[in-house]
């Protein structure tokens, strides 16, 4: 579909990334994650509280306190607010002009965790109904509807730890369907607690007692599973816009139908779903040049990624993974990597974690000179759901 704002922006075949904003254990604000991805340093502190008993300091790359404090509530409110506000302010001063129709998606999977504690540890369940709507998932979206006049389709979309790459999915359907003319696309997760923590450590998938680039070390030797982490990242999406950062081609979501935490030991779920987004992309595997991996550091995950480089890209991309330095932002992971690789084809760099132990050949020793131009985003999520999304550059 065509949108209705043709006469002030440029028309893209491809739905385009026209705007982007962040808030992650790095700061506030997208040129935060910039620099911090640039660093080659953890987001991750420490903080007390963690450990079995609660009694031990764990790294955790959480959002630090900050925001708009006009806008109220809690810092996860206020994240959410100031990502849209940030992507949407990038989008216009790149050329975008909002048409007729705006949807709004928002990923999410806990949302806010910190407030819900509150509500039932704190308040004893008692709350004025004002407080406790802004608990519930539709409120952010309502929320930001009312903020910037969108009158478009809303919806949430929760796909576990690839809810992000599923929301830009879903988005690109509603435009190719001519459900919307835009989508501003928010994924949101702030829910490091300790008490939500634990459980993925008990479960051999999470590392807190150790330092992120120490422990969570995707593609290499050694790596124990993910550090946690905080975000909220949001993207307006628009075939309207005269400087987009990147081209979203095309992309697929499948599901093992296997198990609630492990992953399909066949892969077979996975390479259709690679397939499949290259398929949809017009892309084939010979062309594709980066891997932007999920990159969990677990060893189910390294071994479907390492499987995929194999079976479907015969070893040739080169790979990046992100997590051991923003964490795993849970539904907003793939929005927090997808920024990452988003930026990087402006400014013509790939972004990579530093290799700290033997890895894997293709994987990328921190921030790389950009030579390719395709780019393939997997995101997979326990319960099965895989996903990825393909990215190529904008003109």
């Amino acid at each position: 579909m065509t949108g209705t704002n043709l006469e002030s922006g440029q028309h893209q075949d491809h739905m385009t990334i026209a705007g982007i904003g962040a808030v992650t254990g790095y700061g506030w604000g997208r040129d935060a994650l910039w620099e911090g991805l640039l660093s080659g340093k953890s987001a991750a502190r420490l903080y007390p509280g963690y450990g079995l008993e609660r009694d031990h300091q764990g790294w955790v790359a959480r959002v630090p306190e900050g925001g708009d404090p006009d806008v109220g509530g809690s810092r996860y409110g206020r994240a959410v607010r100031e990502a849209a506000r940030e992507a949407v302010a990038d989008a216009q001063a790149r050329g975008w002009r909002p048409g007729r129709t705006v949807g709004v998606l928002q990923a999410i999977v806990l949302g806010d965790a910190y407030d819900w504690r509150d509500f039932y540890i704190n308040d004893g369940g008692r709350r004025r109904n004002r407080d406790f709507i802004r608990l519930l998932p539709s409120t952010p979206i309502s929320m930001l509807t009312q903020e910037f006049g969108f009158h478009g389709p809303t919806m949430d979309v929760v796909s576990a730890c690839s809810s992000a790459n599923v929301a830009l999915i879903t988005a690109k359907l509603w435009l190719d369907n001519g459900f919307a003319d835009d989508v501003l696309v928010v994924a949101s997760d702030l829910s490091a607690l300790p008490d939500l923590v634990q459980p993925f450590v008990q479960a051999g998938a999470a590392v807190t007692e150790v330092e992120p680039l120490q422990g969570c070390r995707p593609f290499q030797e050694g790596s124990r599973g993910f550090g946690f982490g905080e975000a909220a990242t949001a993207f307006v999406v628009s075939r309207q816009v005269d400087r987009p950062y990147a081209a979203v081609l095309g992309g697929a979501m499948t599901n093992d139908g296997y198990h609630v935490l492990s992953v399909e030991p066949s892969h077979q779920h996975i390479f259709d779903c690679v397939r499949i987004a290259l398929a949809n992309s017009g892309v084939s595997a010979d062309r594709v040049d980066y891997l932007n991996a999920h990159g969990s550091g677990t060893k189910q995950c390294d071994d479907a990624e390492t499987a995929v480089l194999r079976q479907i890209f015969d070893e040739r991309p080169q790979v990046t993974a992100l997590k051991p330095l923003a964490g795993h932002c849970q539904a907003a992971a793939a929005g927090v990597e997808i920024a990452a690789s988003a930026i990087g084809y402006e400014q013509g760099l790939v972004v990579a974690a530093p290799i700290v132990a033997p890895a894997h050949v293709n994987l990328l020793d921190g921030p790389t000179p950009m030579t390719g131009e395709i780019t393939i985003k997997t995101s997979l999520g326990m319960g099965g759901n895989n996903s990825a999304v393909v990215l190529g550059p904008a003109s």
